[in-house]
């Protein structure tokens, strides 16, 4: 989700009260949303287990003051891109499980500029699409292992085990992942433990443009919609898709008034979640005629948004989002105009505990992930 890709046409840790540094605080256009409480679960086990919270997290509590930590339902993987690395980080703002620590890496082995990162159904793996590496990285959490790659770290190609500039690869029930390749003009369906494709979507070219199911215009995101369809972002032309594992475009609109459209996905049937890849970003939620529903605006003196790439909605109604070249996480409540959560700080560019540096994807640790919370509808062969 990075400019030159246009021009190219678990855990669960227990909430409560932090501080970090102040920063001023965005706020937006009211709108209306259904929302209520849902507080996360507060078991306790070893770090590097799977399902449960860390006794001992691995850093003090670092987030924005003012944050709320109640506002999300349990810790949230964050794509530490710049840093290499993946962290989760609890609601009060504390690391408790990063990837790759040392040891993780076997020899001759790297873990290079993660893009995105989601957690797999059953909450045991992650998967890690290593965009500008060329490389997708399945990462088993108990074992603290790479035990799968689609991809030669830092070698694109369209062949076989090749990609040029994958994004949001998605571990699908069954053992199937469906990537992005946003250079090659295509979608893939690939069957875990293997190196060539099941299905290829589209056109194997460099020349990008929309006509799905056979053209795509640089896809960016294949995302499961409750229908057991996948709603597939094109940044060329501001596209979204709805698509059939078998191959059939549903429906076809635009995100209104993007540039470069990343990462949408569906918020509920009929309404749908985007962000604009562009500086100031845009955030926006919008039905399937393309018509707009909600559209965040940052009130005079706050930060504007700069290259978000991803936002998802949680259970409550806010709203989760990686602010990339700000080199924050934030959360955005629509009902109250503010950013009511945030870890990062705004423009500053950091390793130490509180910093990120171009994060750019996000999720919630099980039982609230993306593809948890889906397990039961997200399509598959």
């Amino acid at each position: 989700m990075k400019p030159c890709l246009f021009l190219a046409t678990l855990a669960v840790a227990l909430a409560g009260c932090g501080a970090g540094h102040h920063q001023s605080t965005p706020s937006m256009t009211a709108t209306t949303s259904a929302r209520r409480t849902a507080p996360g679960p507060t078991t306790r086990s070893r770090q590097g287990s799977v399902g449960t919270a860390f006794v001992h997290p691995l850093t003090g509590p670092h987030l924005l003051k003012g944050s709320r930590p109640a506002v999300l339902p349990g810790p949230v993987l964050i794509a530490d891109r710049s840093n290499n690395r993946l962290l989760i980080v609890n609601p009060k703002g504390q690391i408790v499980w990063q990837f790759p620590s040392p040891g993780d890496l076997r020899g001759g082995q790297s873990f290079r500029v993660p893009d995105d990162a989601f957690f797999s159904p059953d909450g045991k793996q992650i998967i890690a699409t290593q965009e500008d590496d060329s490389v997708i990285s399945v990462i088993d959490i108990a074992s603290r292992r790479i035990v799968y790659r689609y991809g030669r770290p830092g070698v694109p190609g369209s062949g076989p085990n090749r990609l040029h500039n994958p994004d949001d690869a998605m571990l699908l029930s069954g053992g199937w992942i469906l990537t992005a390749d946003i250079i090659n003009c295509r979608l893939l369906l690939i069957r875990f433990g293997e190196h060539r494709p099941r299905r290829i979507y589209g056109t194997s070219t460099q020349v990008c443009y929309h006509s799905p199911p056979r053209h795509w215009g640089s896809p960016n995101g294949a995302f499961p919609m409750r229908n057991g369809h996948f709603l597939v972002t094109e940044i060329n032309g501001d596209w979204v898709d709805e698509l059939t594992l078998a191959g059939t475009v549903v429906h076809s609109w635009h995100p209104p008034g993007f540039s470069y459209p990343s990462d949408s996905n569906e918020v509920r049937p009929g309404l749908y979640l985007s962000v604009d890849y562009t500086s100031p970003g845009g955030l926006e939620t919008f039905d399937r005629h393309g018509r707009l529903v909600w559209r965040y605006q940052p009130g005079p003196g706050d930060p504007p948004l700069n290259h978000p790439s991803l936002a998802t909605a949680l259970p409550n109604g806010d709203i989760l989002l990686n602010d990339d070249d700000n080199d924050r996480v934030i959360v955005i409540n629509p009902d109250t105009n503010t950013v009511v959560w945030q870890y990062g700080h705004t423009g500053q560019p950091g390793r130490l505990p509180g910093y990120l540096s171009d994060p750019d994807g996000v999720d919630l640790a099980p039982p609230y992930s993306l593809l948890t919370q889906q397990r039961s509808t997200i399509g598959h062969p």
